[in-house]
């Protein structure tokens, strides 16, 4: 597992890496904080046997997208479409697949922007390209997918139908709730830095005036 373990680890420093960017740029950090995971090797010899593969190393590389997972857990919505943005534009990372699931909710209610990447990771016998699956959502989104999760785990066969109504409900709520969040969010964000542009022409104005004040102090002087 050391190659799936370096690229977790290599994907992991880019994205805080893009994340310090950003708060440099905007002075706004959009991730709230970063999970990552690797398959348990009973759950990949499960999954490739419902796919009907054999156990191999060839059909775990090729057939298998989600062996190394990063979850990135993000304030508001368009944080997420910002961060997704960040990581298509990075020269060296190979986006194979993207599902916005923000857009168009699976039947259950789930929500979340889903990316299959290719990353370079450094070997001393060379360089190897190894896919990683990316979860990017809010936190509200994050909260909903835990609790499925956890009754998808109780009722291991069929969810009750009363239960299951009831998650797509909650589902609902949860995109309304992230919609009026994110506008208020972006309301905040933008008064910031109409503030910060503010104090910026501030502090340069007050640097340059000091800057002249000691010009003419020296030429007095003189």
């Amino acid at each position: 597992m050391l190659m799936y373990e370096s690229a977790l680890k290599e994907m992991e420093t880019r994205v805080k890496v893009l994340s310090d960017e950003f708060h440099v740029l905007h002075k706004y950090n959009p991730i709230e904080h970063i999970k990552t995971r690797i398959k348990s090797p009973e759950s990949i010899c499960k999954k490739l046997a419902k796919k009907g593969y054999e156990v191999n190393s060839k059909n775990l590389i090729e057939q298998l997208d989600d062996i190394a997972g990063i979850r990135i857990i993000c304030s508001f919505i368009p944080d997420i479409y910002n961060i997704v943005s960040m990581i298509e534009n990075s020269p060296d990372i190979n986006v194979l697949c993207k599902k916005d699931y923000i857009a168009s909710p699976k039947e259950s209610g789930y929500s979340s922007y889903h990316l299959i990447v290719s990353v370079p990771v450094n070997f001393s016998s060379g360089t190897v390209d190894v896919k990683v699956e990316i979860q990017i959502r809010t936190m509200a989104m994050d909260f909903w997918a835990s609790l499925e999760h956890k009754i998808k785990y109780k009722y291991s066969s069929v969810v009750p139908e009363g239960i299951s109504t009831e998650l797509k409900e909650c589902s609902k709520m949860i995109n309304v709730l992230d919609r009026r969040m994110s506008l208020l969010g972006s309301n905040l964000i933008e008064e910031l830095e109409q503030d910060l542009a503010q104090n910026k022409d501030i502090i340069d104005n007050s640097t340059i005036e000091k800057t002249l004040i000691s010009s003419s102090s020296c030429m007095i002087m003189k």
